[in-house]
């Protein structure tokens, strides 16, 4: 991935998609960043003081053929998944993951205010890991 060694505004890592009556609409971009990068590199990258750059972490995947479970209102699995040990994966049968992605920031152009342009908690008030799409673009 290019972001490992360059920032650039004008390639996000991903688009982001809302459901929108039978297609989608585009709403924002996602940026990432390696895992290993401090603090002080994702501030050059895009302020910290603008934005705040997160992970999603000790997430456990399902079983080959159970993917369906991490859309269950109460899931087990997945990104909004109650299992978040190793130990608890393993005893599910899952795959345990205890960094998705690495770090990413989510951008919402079209907003009006700053903390809605760079909003995390409209992923959680939208449920965006089931409703929101991304669409990897490789720079």
């Amino acid at each position: 991935m290019g972001e490992a060694f360059r920032f650039d505004a004008s390639k996000p890592t991903s688009l982001l998609y809302e459901k929108n009556g039978n297609g989608y609409k585009l709403i924002g971009a996602m940026y990432t960043a390696p895992v290993r990068f401090t603090e002080a590199v994702l501030n050059d990258r895009i302020p910290l003081s603008m934005a705040q750059w997160h992970q999603h972490v000790n997430m456990c995947r399902p079983p080959k053929g159970r993917e369906i479970e991490m859309l269950a209102k109460t899931p087990k699995f997945g990104l909004a998944g109650s299992i978040s040990t190793q130990d608890e994966c393993d005893a599910a049968g899952g795959t345990f993951m205890p960094h998705l992605y690495g770090w990413m920031v989510h951008m919402y152009p079209w907003e009006k205010g700053l903390d809605q342009i760079w909003s995390v908690e409209r992923q959680v008030k939208d449920k965006s890991a089931m409703e929101h799409h991304h669409d990897g673009m490789n720079h």
